[in-house]
């Protein structure tokens, strides 16, 4: 056995979730009620010129927050900070397009930030810093990132895993008691 391979740490299996101490499954009926009521706290705060998702959780939420609210323009910016379950270093792989930052003078005012989740606020804080008047709105808020958006419909402890519709199937699932958890 070479010298690499005596010190090197074995692979991980990173499609496996993680091992939280609390699990919130969202179905797709939830994440849509959801999402209304988020456009329903929003009706009263704009109004918006513009919808920036952050991709890729913010897509959904976005796509109907706009419809409900009649917001026709829609961009994306592109954050990446997770690789399937471990959040690691943020990159910007898609930045928001010139005409919607240079809405509300080039600080994001009546601009709409959308996004699933926010969990320990650094991909908002990368984004807040692109548009930084503008409003910050996800659909579920950690203790960590609640500081960093201006509105959102449910509060998870930090200790929750939230397996999003998009990322699940139908499959049984242990009542809470026989789970441990």
């Amino acid at each position: 056995m070479s010298e690499t391979q005596a010190n090197s740490v074995p692979e991980r299996n990173d499609t496996a979730p993680p091992a939280p101490q609390k699990i919130f499954p969202v179905s797709w009926d939830q994440f849509h009620r959801d999402s209304r009521a988020l456009a329903w706290r929003l009706n009263g705060v704009g109004p918006f010129e513009a919808v920036v998702c952050i991709t890729r959780g913010g897509l959904v939420p976005a796509a109907i927050v706009a419809r409900e609210l009649g917001i026709r323009v829609i961009e994306t910016v592109c954050v990446a900070s997770y690789s399937h379950t471990q959040q690691g270093e943020l990159r910007v792989l898609k930045n928001i397009a010139r005409e919607v930052v240079a809405l509300g003078g080039g600080e994001g005012a009546g601009v709409l930030i959308v996004d699933d989740l926010v969990d320990t606020g650094q991909t908002a804080k990368i984004v807040r810093a692109l548009l930084p008047r503008a409003h910050l709105a996800t659909v579920y808020a950690k203790p960590m990132g609640l500081p960093m958006v201006d509105t959102f419909i449910t509060e998870v402890s930090q200790d929750t895993w939230i397996y999003f519709p998009w990322d699940t199937g139908l499959a049984f699932q242990p009542p809470i008691r026989d789970a441990g958890l």
